[in-house]
């Protein structure tokens, strides 16, 4: 898969936002900022600062797996080159199978299997909030599961290492971002959650059609056709038509 870089990555960062928004990361988003800096509700709101500390220091953390696993979907990818046709199919074909999880229509135990890392003592200071980071990427596969490996699917195709990293480098901004919003202003992401609870539902549907539109992009050949088409309407486009 030669996937264009902007459209790869705008792709991949929506991936990590809906994998934030989904049912089993959203709702327990305070519980994680509180564990992570052992204060209570009240004591976070006067302590943004040690709180958007210990956010950042969970982001690099589960960055940082995100990141090798990137890397080996790439490597892998590129060892299998010679097949790039079939690994284009292949590549469509999973990311269409990941979407249909995502929309329930396939099962599949292995990833709906719960797997969390569970601690039961406060991290120890920083290094814990990087370890802890590092636990949810290695262990939390019910709901992020079929889209991270959406995902892993397009890095495999990626020219270069770095681009397939930059794929799940994008992927885990877009859980990173709202994640120190919510950190550096927990009360108010409280009030937005109890407005946006009844909507939860929505959420694995619309990574569902994402991932099955992706993947059969891939498989017809028009990923690269509609990023050339969308390359036109960026700055540098426009002023080539000028």
């Amino acid at each position: 898969m030669n996937e264009p870089a902007t459209l790869g990555v705008a792709v991949a960062f929506l991936a990590g936002l809906l994998s934030f928004l989904s049912p089993c990361v959203l709702p327990l988003v305070p519980s994680y900022i509180g564990f992570l800096t052992g204060l209570s509700l009240d004591e976070m709101q006067s302590r943004r600062r040690t709180a958007l500390i210990h956010a950042a220091l969970f982001v690099l953390g589960f960055t940082l797996v995100f990141l090798l696993l990137g890397a080996s979907a790439t490597a892998i990818g590129r060892v299998l080159k010679y097949n790039k046709v079939y690994l284009q199919y292949f590549g469509g074909v999973l990311i269409i199978l990941f979407g249909l999880i995502c929309l329930g229509v396939v099962k599949s135990p292995w990833l709906q299997m719960e797997k969390r890392v569970h601690l039961q003592d406060k991290p120890i200071g920083y290094l814990g909030s990087v370890l802890v980071g590092m636990a949810f990427a290695a262990g939390w596969t019910p709901c992020i599961g079929p889209i991270l490996g959406g995902i892993l699917g397009l890095a495999s195709g990626a020219e270069t290492l770095g681009r397939g990293m930059g794929l799940l480098a994008a992927y885990s901004a877009g859980l990173a971002v709202p994640f120190l919003l919510a950190a550096w202003a927990v009360d108010s992401f409280l009030d937005w959650f109890k407005r946006f609870r009844r909507f939860l539902p929505w959420v694995m549907r619309v990574s569902g059609a994402l991932l099955v539109f992706v993947g059969v992009l891939l498989l017809t050949g028009q990923f690269t056709r509609l990023a050339a088409w969308l390359q036109g309407f960026t700055p540098a486009g426009l002023l080539e038509r000028l």
